[in-house]
């Protein structure tokens, strides 16, 4: 097991399917005194793992190609458990927020974040028991976006089999999801 460099040696790894994100997201992060590669999928993430062990990972939630961040943050974690991985993504998600963070992820957060967002997540050792706690009305539209996200993540995302185990046609299930994206 590898112990966490200085602060002169930040290797970040972007796992983001957007490629202009991804590169205005190296840039930033570059200009930070970070050495950054980037990858699409699981597949390029786990090529790039042995030439360019990062201490820090963004994974976005959701990736072309049916891949799923989830399954990413699994194979970071278990490449170097001290790593400190944040998770973006446009479907938060209540079920996906708890199981990024089971498998590893030292924080999680809703797009838009910045590389300033990012930073202050790779900071955090802890949880801040100072959050206060807010009445939450759960209305049914809520418990539907939650239990649909519960479903995809037990999937790995495969919109398909998460339509079939809804009980809803996959056309549906693809509208209720770009209707419901954080921008």
């Amino acid at each position: 097991m590898r112990t966490m460099p200085n602060d002169g040696d930040k290797r970040l790894l972007i796992v983001e399917d957007d490629a202009a994100f991804a590169r205005t997201l190296a840039r930033s992060f570059e200009r930070r005194g970070y050495a950054v590669r980037q990858a699409d999928g699981l597949e390029a993430l786990q090529s790039l793992l042995d030439e360019f062990p990062p201490t820090h990972a963004v994974v976005d939630l959701k990736l072309a190609g049916g891949d799923s961040g989830l399954a990413c943050v699994k194979a970071l974690h278990a490449h170097d458990p001290q790593m400190r991985i944040v998770v973006l993504t446009g479907y938060a998600s209540i079920a996906t927020a708890v199981e990024a963070i089971k498998l590893g992820a030292r924080h999680y957060l809703a797009k838009p974040s910045n590389s300033d967002d990012i930073e202050e997540a790779f900071k955090r050792n802890e949880g801040d028991a100072e959050v206060g706690l807010t009445e939450r009305k759960t209305s049914i539209k809520t418990l539907e976006w939650e239990r649909i996200h519960e479903t995809l993540a037990e999937t790995g995302f495969n919109i398909s089999e998460t339509a079939r185990r809804l009980g809803m046609h996959r056309r549906t299930l693809a509208r209720k999801l770009d209707k419901q994206r954080i921008k």
